[in-house]
């Protein structure tokens, strides 16, 4: 027995040897020690993002590691990011599959996993056309509007005619906005009312619906090793499928009310009426009528689910990390009031139009999302094809993770990067310009949702600042530690802040 453990020893040596002379040989990225089986997991301790940082400052921009049986490319330098999304984007369209893209996106459906190709195009030409082209936004500024309305009379009531000012929760309040103008947009009404907003059974609502929708869709140890899925590893496996099966029926519950919907408003209505009013269930709905087997129930459910994850929660969160920069850095912020104040006034509420002057507000929501970017790490990417990159050899199978963190504070790119500076940003600077700024991706797979975020986030963050004084609840800063636990970059506590109506508002407030 003792010889046998010997032999066994001998040949996995032997062949631990060989596969690292072969990978030498090869002109491979650099990359740090590997161990056999594990590869470097041993080296990935929370956050990622941070951990990729030191591998890349010792080991260079681009960086090949091996974690369980996947092959990752790691890049986080301009000239990297621009050749995997130039000359190699399409070679890199792709999305690797795991254990939770199995179960929660539809059978690879979900705009966002879906594997390059003919649905896949189909699927972002909709997005593009019928949700995120500048005539579909404009149609929906009205849901953008009522519901910052709507946000403003909720703070405005709690705050009023209070000896004290008042402190907010601002995370949940931010969520609820979010959240509703995506429902509205999918179905024609809100996730929760204005009139149970304030109430226990609002917030508990809402609380179980970010539970269940914004769940995590991280890679996890079964990807890595598929091998555990076999013994049911931590019964990861089975929380997806029964997180996936809530997920089903509320989607399901969504597609039988616009049918019904949809229906009585045929008969009843004119056909004018209905089309200015479609929401995006309906107009999927009615390109099933053309396209039956494409535009299946899961097509539609994958749509919706993208629309909640890549709509509301990244928004929600780059707000809040914005009034919680501004709130430690109040000259930015009366900077930013005074913007407002002299290109709007206080006779009126602003508005999307008043968005294109009011440059210095862009300038801090750049600045934020170049600090925090939402997802540090964007969406995985996956080579269909041997390709170079840096004159290195990365094989077809290969994960590709741009590390955004990294990038948007890389000493070699940014003065004095960890300083929140909004006007790096301003048009002179031109620091938008190239590939280190990414928040929302690059290439075919960016984010076709960046334009509609970016003016929920305006239009909310400045019409927060136009009616209310905000300041900390003390005189501590707001603590910026992120969150460790999941795939998104949110912060580790929530955002509490005090506010008062200003005096030179109380009137259009009132009107609301």
């Amino acid at each position: 027995m003792e010889n046998y453990y010997s032999y066994l020893a001998f040949f996995l040596t032997v062949v631990f040897i060989i596969k690292l002379l072969h990978r030498r040989n090869r002109n491979s990225p650099p990359s740090p020690f590997c161990w056999p089986i594990i590869g470097h997991l041993h080296l990935c301790r929370p956050p990622l993002y941070k951990a990729l940082e030191a591998l890349s400052l010792r080991y260079g921009p681009i960086l090949s590691l091996k974690l369980g049986c996947r092959s990752f490319l790691v890049v986080s330098s301009p000239s990297a990011v621009e050749e995997c999304f130039t000359k190699n984007d399409r070679v890199f369209a792709n999305r690797p599959r795991i254990m939770a893209g199995d179960y929660l996106s539809y059978n690879y459906t979900a705009l966002a996993l879906a594997p390059y190709g003919h649905s896949w195009r189909s699927l972002r030409r909709f997005a593009a056309v019928e949700i995120f082209s500048q005539t579909s936004l404009q149609k929906s500024s009205i849901i953008r509007r009522e519901e910052v309305n709507s946000l403003l009379r909720h703070v405005f009531k709690a705050s009023r005619g209070k000896p004290n000012k008042v402190q907010f929760s601002l995370r949940y309040l931010l969520s609820l906005l979010t959240v509703n103008i995506v429902t509205r947009m999918v179905t024609g009404e809100p996730y929760v009312g204005e009139e149970a907003a304030g109430t226990d059974v609002g917030k508990q609502r809402l609380e179980s619906f970010l539970e269940i929708y914004f769940s995590s869709l991280i890679i996890n140890m079964c990807d890595f090793f598929p091998a555990l899925r076999w013994i049911g590893y931590k019964g990861l496996e089975k929380s997806i499928i029964r997180l996936q099966a809530k997920r089903d029926e509320f989607f399901q519950r969504l597609i039988e009310e616009s049918k019904q919907k949809q229906t009585s408003s045929l008969s009843a209505s004119n056909l004018v009426e209905v089309e200015k009013e479609r929401t995006m269930i309906e107009s999927l709905l009615s390109l099933r009528e053309s396209e039956p087997e494409f535009y299946s129930d899961d097509v539609i459910k994958g749509m919706i689910l993208t629309m909640y994850i890549a709509g509301s929660d990244t928004s929600e969160t780059t707000l809040e990390w914005a009034i919680s920069l501004l709130l430690n850095h109040p000259d930015v912020l009366q900077k930013v009031r005074a913007e407002i104040d002299d290109q709007v006034g206080h006779g009126r509420l602003l508005n999307e139009l008043d968005l294109a002057r009011l440059p210095y507000l862009h300038c801090v929501i750049n600045e934020t999302l170049r600090l925090f970017p939402t997802v540090p790490l964007l969406l995985p990417h996956f080579s269909t094809e041997d390709c170079t990159v840096g004159g290195f050899q990365i094989p077809r199978g290969t994960t590709l993770l741009v590390n955004a963190w990294f990038l948007h504070r890389d000493p070699k790119l940014w003065e004095e990067p960890t300083r929140f500076k909004p006007e790096r940003f301003e048009a002179t600077n031109r620091e938008t310009d190239g590939f280190k700024f990414v928040p929302f991706g690059i290439g075919r797979r960016s984010c076709p949702g960046a334009g509609m975020g970016q003016r929920i986030i305006s239009l909310a963050l400045g019409a927060l600042i136009q009616c209310f004084d905000w300041e900390r609840p003390g005189k501590e800063m707001v603590d910026m530690k992120p969150d460790t636990g999941g795939s998104a970059l949110r912060k580790a506590k929530p955002l509490e802040a005090v506010c008062s109506p200003r005096h030179s508002m109380d009137t259009v407030l009132s009107q609301l």
